[in-house]
C-alpha cells in the first residue's frame, strides 16, 4: 500500500510539474525551459543531500547517469515527434510506451502481481492512452517518423523507469544526482550546439524554477515508491500524471477536456482502486 500511495503522489506532482512547464513553454523558449528547469532540480537534490544518510557509491551514480541518458534522449525524441507530427498521435503513443516497457520488464524479470492489480494495470494503460488524447485534426503527421519517433521518446522514459530501479537501495537519492547532471549537460550542449538561447521569458522564471523542484521531487517518489514494490505497478501507476495536468488545465485555463479524455480520467481513478487492492 505504501507503494501505491507514493506512485500516486508521484503522478499527481508530476503532473503539476508537467502543467507548470506548460505554462513556461508558452512565453520562453522549450529548450530554455527544460534546461533550466532541470538544473532547479539538480539543485534541490544537491541541497537535500547532506541532510540523507547515503553515500555516494560507484554503482548508484553508473545507474542514475544510464537512466540520464535515456531520460535525455526521450526528451528530445519526444520534441522531435512534436514538431514533425501531431499532438493526438504523439502524445498518447508516448505516454503508452512509456508505461507498457517497465510492466513487460517487471513481469519477464519475475514479478508476479496479484490478478486484481494485472487488471488495473491493463486498466491504467488503457487509461494513459485515453487522457493523452487531445482533439485531432485528421493528419497524421509526416508518413512514419513522427510515430517511430513517438515510440522511441516511449522507449526512452520507459528505460528511465526500468534503468533507475535497478540501481541499489544503499545508494539513496544520488542515482538522482547522476541522472540529473548527464540530462543537463547534453541538454544545454545540444542548446548551444543549435544556437538556441537559454534566457527565460519576462517573468518565467519562477515558474521554471517550480516546475523544475516539483519535477526533482516527483523523481524522489518514485525512487521511493520502487523500492517499497514492484516496478510493474509503480510505474504504471507514476504513467497515470497526464491526468493530473489535464485537471489543472481544465481548473486554471479553462481548458476543455473531451469525452474520451474524461472517461480515461475515470478509468485512471478505478485502476488505482484495483491496483491498490491486489
Amino acid at each position: 500500500m505504501t507503494a501505491v500511495v507514493l506512485a500516486t503522489a508521484c503522478a499527481l506532482v508530476y503532473g503539476t510539474a508537467d502543467f507548470l512547464g506548460g505554462l513556461a513553454t508558452r512565453r520562453s523558449r522549450v529548450l530554455a525551459v527544460v534546461v533550466l528547469s532541470q538544473a532547479a532540480g539538480l539543485a534541490v537534490i544537491v541541497a537535500l543531500l547532506p541532510f540523507l544518510p547515503e553515500t555516494p557509491t560507484p554503482g548508484a551514480l553508473a545507474w542514475g547517469a544510464a537512466s540520464g541518458l535515456c531520460g535525455t534522449a526521450g526528451v528530445v525524441l519526444f520534441y522531435r515527434a512534436l514538431a514533425t507530427g501531431v499532438m493526438s498521435v504523439v502524445a498518447p503513443i508516448t505516454a503508452t510506451f512509456s508505461a507498457a516497457l517497465p510492466v513487460l520488464f517487471g513481469l519477464a524479470v519475475g514479478e508476479r502481481p496479484e490478478p486484481v492489480a494485472l487488471g488495473g494495470v491493463v486498466l491504467a494503460l488503457l487509461a494513459v492512452l485515453m487522457v493523452s488524447r487531445g482533439p485531432s485534426d485528421g493528419k497524421t503527421g509526416r508518413g512514419y517518423g513522427p510515430i517511430l519517433a513517438s515510440l522511441a521518446a516511449g522507449a526512452g522514459f520507459g528505460g528511465f523507469f526500468v534503468i533507475i530501479a535497478q540501481a541499489p537501495a544503499d545508494g539513496g537519492m544520488w542515482p538522482l544526482v547522476g541522472a540529473r547532471l548527464i540530462s543537463v549537460t547534453l541538454i544545454a550542449l545540444l542548446a548551444v550546439a543549435t544556437g538556441r538561447a537559454l534566457r527565460p521569458g519576462p517573468g518565467t522564471l519562477p515558474v521554471i524554477v517550480a516546475a523544475g523542484t516539483l519535477d526533482m521531487a516527483a523523481n524522489v517518489l518514485f525512487v521511493l515508491a520502487q523500492q517499497r514494490g514492484m516496478l510493474s505497478l509503480v510505474a504504471v501507476l507514476v504513467s497515470l500524471y497526464p491526468a493530473s495536468t489535464l485537471l489543472l488545465a481544465r481548473h486554471f485555463l479553462g481548458e476543455r477536456l473531451n469525452t474520451v479524455q474524461v472517461v480515461g480520467i475515470g478509468f485512471t481513478l478505478a485502476a488505482v482502486a484495483l491496483i491498490a487492492s491486489g
